[in-house]
């Protein structure tokens, strides 16, 4: 496993993917019942933008840096998440999808991560130390199938994967098929990124053979005309958003789509069903 989250850390893909994340959970908190939080692809919990590997990306210039740059009211939550684990008014570390979520649990939720890249998972017991979660380090699709459905009585899975392995997206398709037949109603946020528009309309083909009925799509592309080979953007699967959350997507879109394109391009973000 040669990818590394250190080298992208801060990107603008982490700005779309937590600040929806965010969204999403908020919206589920709107009702008192406790919720399980599982992270089956964690990373380390927390990256420094000015370590080497993130300097010779410079990738958060283009994602942290402007959304804290921005001015939008509805990135303040986002702005908030990362200036938690921050002192001043310049972002030096970034925190991973397991401390976003760590400051969004309540006392009835729970959190559970997964890391299976033994340093990773090393350095993510020592970031999480103090905090109630359950880390483990085991397959990420073994883990999903295994904690649904959860014993609260309602939760959300995370994937977020590397997307190096060539059977990845296969993985996901056969993984989400199973999991939707042991807990329909559970809500999923599967990232990926955008590359390949072909390849990428075929893997839609493929999960809409699932049936799933509540799938969402969401998706940031970065340029406004075609970029091969080069990363486009990135976007996410989300299985039973609930109500609150999609009625108040749209402006937070907008506001994310303005944040981040880049220079010379408008960029576009889309939520649109892919079952209906």
């Amino acid at each position: 496993m040669n990818y590394r989250h250190s080298f992208h850390a801060g990107n603008n893909a982490d700005v779309v993917k937590h600040s929806l994340l965010i969204a999403l959970v908020r919206a589920l908190q709107q009702k008192d019942s406790a919720l399980t939080l599982i992270d089956t692809h964690a990373g380390c919990g927390l990256y420094n933008l000015f370590a080497d590997e993130a300097r010779r990306t410079g990738e958060a210039a283009q994602g942290v840096m402007r959304a804290i740059a921005d001015t939008s009211p509805l990135l303040n939550d986002y702005r908030a998440a990362v200036m938690a684990v921050n002192d001043g008014d310049t972002p030096h570390i970034y925190p991973g999808s397991p401390r976003v979520l760590a400051q969004l649990v309540r006392p009835q939720d729970n959190l559970i991560l997964n890391e299976k890249h033994p340093e990773d998972a090393y350095t993510l017991r020592s970031v999480m130390r103090g905090m109630p979660s359950a880390i483990h380090e085991r397959d990420a699709y073994e883990l999903w199938l295994a904690m649904i459905p959860p014993r609260t009585p309602r939760g959300v899975v995370v994937v977020d994967p590397p997307y190096e392995k060539t059977d990845e997206r296969a993985r996901i398709t056969s993984t989400l098929a199973a999991a939707s037949r042991k807990w329909a109603h559970g809500v999923t946020v599967i990232w990926y990124p955008l590359k390949d528009r072909a390849a990428h309309r075929r893997w839609k083909d493929q999960l809409r053979k699932i049936g799933i009925v509540k799938f969402l799509c969401v998706e940031h592309w970065l340029y406004d005309d075609e970029q091969p080979g080069i990363f486009n953007g990135s976007g996410l699967f989300i299985v039973n958003p609930p109500y609150a959350f999609t009625q108040e997507l749209p402006p937070l879109l907008e506001a994310l789509r303005a944040a981040l394109a880049p220079e010379g391009h408008k960029g576009h973000m889309t939520a649109d069903w892919l079952i209906m």
